[in-house]
Parts: structure tokens; C-alpha cells; sequence
């Protein structure tokens, strides 16, 4: 359902303009006057990423259709759009004139905090304290800036490898990988049988970007991500380590042909349409993963016999924890103006109830306390459990980094991908990124 994006140099460049012209000051929280809220008609404008037809879509819809039987006063009007559409060009676009989106998808980390410093978003600290004491402080804090909270998350898990089972037995694979070594064998096997061993979707960027962010989470250190998470320092040798291990890694041609031009997601021909067609084995992709596939997969019934996932292996001798994982979620945040309605609707989307309406559509992993006790699928399952027992989650590297430094490092690691690139290039684009 909620499908992974990342944002673009457009972003940055509409978030420089913005810094010049908002004077950087970050919305004011401001606790309504209980008596004037539901007391007029308020229609509230919300923007999300479940645009493919199914039961994500369907979900929000009816999220929006209680609230407003609850709340009479309060009409909402939907518009669900692509995941690189919104964060590419529609919402930065939108946030630049005088009518956003009341409501509208928000990642956290460092994207969140452009925004606040360009004044896009409202401050909800006081409002969403009782949600916030029900999401794990690691989490909740993601979508916080500098203490303040602008945003809520509805989902969070890690990432992994989504893969066909059917196949790994035929290959002779007996269980799923645990070390990078082991994987490397697994491709090997599993090109013995003709099949493709993994599908990648390098034609929208950030898929092929996410190899390098957990060659990344594999070589450094935690503190040293968490160094460049706040203060954008990437001296450490082993961000080039990243790429020198990525490139030796696609020197194996694990991937299907013409990987370079192929999507990500939302169609039968994407990088995830060919493992949920039978026609790969595996995907690396984050928790969402399992409601793309069902939305592209041509026969679901065999899609869910043969799905399972598994953590990404570590690699021996590495000084990253071998135990961290990549991840995020997505949430949603109010605009500065939007109506005070606008928080008491994202209040309700992550209300224990809607959370756990969500845990039982098996395609994500709710964010409250005791909302997941509905996750059944053996998949997600697997998934919750690995994100329970990692040691430390890293936000997605272009989320944390900033979308400026995040832009200029996909474009530096698809070049890898392309054979035009070099380990080195990607950090010295990263460091011209900010020093921007």
C-alpha cells in the first residue's frame, strides 16, 4: 500500500526558495479552542501515496468516511497519487503557494526537518502527546524536530529480502541467506535453474540506491551514520567502502537485464511485478513490499504460497553491527494553516482502532502499541519479528541525510549501477551536496 519514494532535486531546490522567503522560523503549536472545534464546516484537503486500486486505497477511504460520521462538520477530500509524482513534484509544489494540502504523507528525518525550517508545517507537540506515549520513542521521534513533534507515523518496519520460496527449493537453496556469502551462492544456484536471482528496479532510482545504503549500514559503525545523520559528515573511508563492496557485488550480475531502465513498483513488468509473477526470486524492498506485489501480481492466490522474506545478511568482518537494519514508515503531517480539525484527523488515523483496521490488511506494520496482534501473514510476520530484534534501525540514508544530499547521492550510486560511476564520486557528490 504505502510505497516507498524518494524525494528529488526538486525538492531542494523549491525548499531553498522557500528558507529565503519564510525566514526559517517552523510552525507555532498552537492547542485549539475546544468549543469552536466541529462547530463549523471544515473540508480538509488530503494528499496520500495508496494510488494503485486496492486495499490500501480502499482502507483511507473508509478512514475518511468514519471520521466525518463522527464529525458531520468535516468533509474530506481525497487525492491519492503516485509515490514519486507526490514527493517529486506535487507537494513541493504545493507547498510554495498559499492552498496545500491540509493533510498530506510525510517520511520524517531530515526531509521533515527542510520542511519545518521553511515553515511549511504545523506544530502539533501538545495535541498528540497520549499518541505519542503509544508509539516507540525511536519511532515517534522520526517524524519530531528538535523535540517538537509535526508529524505522526501510521507504519514502520525494516527492510529485507522478499523472495520465492518455490524457487529457492527448486534451486536447492535450503534456507534463506544469512550472510552476504551465502547469497552470493544462492545467485549462483538459482542462475542454474534459469530463473532471474534478483529483480531491481534502478530506473526510478531509489531502489538501486537502497543496495548501497545497507552495504552502508554493514560497513559503518552506528555512530558514525548517526554523525552523518546530523551533521552531514561523510570523512569515514567506509561510505566509500559501501560502493567499493556494491560494485564488486554487481560485478556478479545478480539482477535481470536492463535492470538500469526497469521501475520499481506498480506494474507487472517492474522489478517487484517479476517476483510477484514468478519470474524472479527475489527483491530487495521495505515492509510495504507485500501490498505491491499483491497489487501487480497476476495470480495472488500463488503469490501468497510461495512469498516469504528474510533480514539482509551481514557481512564478515565488517564494522557495522550485523544486526542493524535499514527502515522507516510513513506518516502523515498538517500544513502551518491547515484547520485545527486537520490534527484531530491524523489523531484518529494512528487511534488504536484505525490502527488496528490497518494490521488487518496484512500489507503493512501498525506503529501503536498492541495494534498488530492481526498480522498474520507468515511474510509480515517474519518482518515484524526482525524489526522487534534489531539492535538500531537507520532511516533511509536519503531521508536522514536531507533531500539536497539525499538527490545527489542516488544519482552518484545509480551511476555505479550504470558502469559510469566510482565508489569515491558518490561521497564527494554528497559532500558538494552539503556543503549546499
Amino acid at each position: 500500500m504505502a510505497m516507498k519514494r524518494r524525494a528529488g532535486t526538486v525538492l531542494a531546490l523549491l525548499t531553498t526558495s522557500a528558507l529565503l522567503a519564510a525566514g526559517c522560523s517552523g510552525g507555532e503549536s498552537e492547542a485549539p479552542n475546544e468549543d469552536e472545534l466541529y462547530k463549523n464546516p471544515v473540508t480538509l484537503t488530503w494528499w496520500h501515496n495508496a494510488s494503485q486500486d486496492g486495499p490500501g486505497k480502499t482502507y483511507w477511504e473508509k478512514v475518511a468516511k468514519d471520521f466525518s460520521a463522527l464529525h458531520p462538520t468535516v468533509t474530506i477530500q481525497i487525492e491519492a497519487i503516485e509515490t514519486n509524482q507526490l514527493q517529486r513534484t506535487r507537494l513541493p509544489a504545493a507547498l510554495l503557494t498559499t492552498d496545500p494540502p491540509d493533510i498530506f504523507q510525510a517520511w520524517g528525518g531530515g526531509e521533515m526537518r527542510e520542511q519545518v525550517e521553511a515553515d511549511y508545517l504545523k506544530d502539533i507537540t501538545d495535541q498528540v502527546k497520549t499518541e505519542v506515549a503509544n508509539i516507540s520513542p525511536s519511532v515517534a521521534e522520526i517524524w519530531a524536530v528538535d523535540g517538537k513533534q509535526y508529524g505522526l507515523p501510521y507504519k514502520m518496519g525494516i527492510e529485507g529480502f522478499w523472495y520465492n520460496k518455490e524457487m529457492f527449493a527448486q534451486a536447492g537453496i535450503a534456507a534463506p541467506p544469512t550472510t552476504f556469502d551465502e547469497l552470493n551462492a544462492a545467485v549462483t544456484k538459482l542462475k542454474a535453474i534459469n530463473v532471474i536471482p534478483i529483480a531491481l528496479g534502478a530506473g526510478d532510482k531509489w531502489p538501486a540506491a537502497h543496495w548501497w545504503y545497507n552495504f552502508a549500514l554493514r560497513a559503518c559503525s552506528v555512530d558514525t551514520l548517526k554523525k552523518a545523520s546530523t551533521e552531514r559528515v561523510f570523512d569515514d573511508p567506509c561510505f566509500v567502502k559501501a560502493g567499493a563492496d556494491l560494485k564488486a557485488f554487481i560485478d556478479t550480475t545478480p539482477f535481470q537485464n536492463n535492470f538500469i531502465a526497469t521501475p520499481g513498483q506498480n506494474d507487472p513488468t517492474s522489478a517487484n511485478g517479476l517476483l510477484a509473477n514468478g519470474k524472479a526470486a527475489m527483491e530487495l524492498m521495505g515492509d510495504w513490499n507485500k501490498g505491491t506485489l499483491e497489487t501487480v501480481a497476476e495470480d495472488k492466490s500463488a503469490l501468497a504460497k510461495f512469498l516469504g522474506w528474510f533480514p539482509v545478511p551481514a557481512i564478515a568482518g565488517s564494522a557495522g553491527d550485523p544486526k542493524a537494519a535499514l527502515g522507516g514508515g510513513d506518516g502523515f503531517a498538517c500544513a502551518k494553516n491547515a484547520p485545527a480539525e486537520c490534527v484531530e484527523f491524523l489523531k484518529y488515523i494512528v487511534s488504536p482502532e484505525v490502527q488496528k483496521g490497518y494490521a488487518a490488511l496484512n500489507i503493512g506494520l501498525p506503529v501503536i502499541k498492541g495494534s498488530d496482534a492481526d498480522i498474520v501473514d507468515p511474510a509480515l510476520k517474519s518482518v515484524l519479528e526482525a524489526t522487534a530484534n534489531a539492535t538500531y534501525v537507520q532511516l533511509w540514508l536519503d531521508t536522514a541525510f536531507g533531500s539536497t544530499v539525499g538527490a545527489a547521492m542516488n544519482d552518484g550510486i545509480v551511476a555505479i549501477f550504470a558502469g559510469s560511476g566510482s565508489p569515491q564520486q558518490v561521497v564527494d557528490a554528497m559532500k558538494a551536496a552539503a556543503r549546499k
